[in-house]
């Protein structure tokens, strides 16, 4: 996602332009994979979050939120890309128009828990380190080499697991900085997002208007108000770790 102009309305109401750019492979037909339409979904989840944002200031406009925030609109919103009344609907044979079979997309979805116990420590780690290093009063003189096995020992990783990236490829912290001292944002914006879908299940309809209303708001809203005051607004209390364990498969007896 990438906007060619923000919304703003100091002096004049000004529209916002954003764009979605899909690196999708091209074929005959061109098909998308599940992770493609993921993408697709996620980064449109973006797009919203420009595209209906009402703010007075540029500087707020849009994606313009805190880093820890900012997924947290395009994630929530790939949970309607795997929502069984979206694929049905959508997800069809490209020859014969039929729907994905219902014992196909049983598995598909129960696919999705594969390996996550070690995906989630996998990317704390990762998380814990950029945390531990930015809070390093002399980082000229840190011995990263060291300071990654002290780290990995102090928190209990398991060898084979080890960090998702080394530090000297660590592109998110090194290359721009824009993620340094918030990798976690990644995975807090995962906790905002399952427990914000779920309040549409528990509604009974992934489509439920007046929740869909309230989601609006955060869209719209850019920086302008804290995010908890917003999340909570949404969901009429703050977000919980026990759905983001439930959707990962990470609960007891899964």
């Amino acid at each position: 996602m990438s906007r060619y102009r923000d919304q703003e309305a100091l002096d004049d109401t000004v529209a916002p332009i954003v764009v979605n750019n899909n690196n999708f492979a091209k074929g005959e037909p061109t098909l998308l994979s599940f992770d493609d339409a993921k993408t697709m979904f996620h980064e449109f989840g973006h797009g919203l979050h420009g595209l209906l944002s009402r703010v007075r200031y540029r500087s707020q406009s849009g994606t313009a939120v805190r880093q820890d925030f900012v997924e947290f609109p395009s994630q929530i919103f790939e949970h309607w890309m795997s929502a069984p009344e979206t694929l049905r609907r959508y997800a069809r044979h490209y020859r014969t128009g039929e729907p994905i079979p219902v014992p196909l997309l049983r598995r598909l979805l129960a696919a999705r828990t594969f390996n996550q116990g070690f995906a989630t420590v996998e990317y704390t780690g990762s998380a814990l380190f950029d945390l531990e290093l930015h809070r390093e009063p002399d980082p000229e003189d840190v011995d990263l080499v060291r300071f990654e096995r002290e780290l990995l020992e102090r928190i209990g990783m398991p060898r084979e697991v080890g960090l998702r990236h080394r530090p000297a490829h660590f592109q998110h912290l090194f290359a721009g900085g824009g993620y340094a001292a918030g990798y976690y944002a990644y995975l807090w914006a995962e906790v905002l997002d399952a427990d914000g879908f779920a309040a549409f299940a528990e509604a009974g309809d992934v489509f439920d208007p007046a929740l869909a209303a309230r989601l609006k708001d955060i869209y719209s809203a850019g920086d302008t108000r804290d995010p908890m005051a917003l999340y909570r607004a949404f969901r009429g209390r703050e977000p919980t770790i026990a759905v983001l364990l439930e959707q990962r498969g990470l609960t007891a007896g899964q």
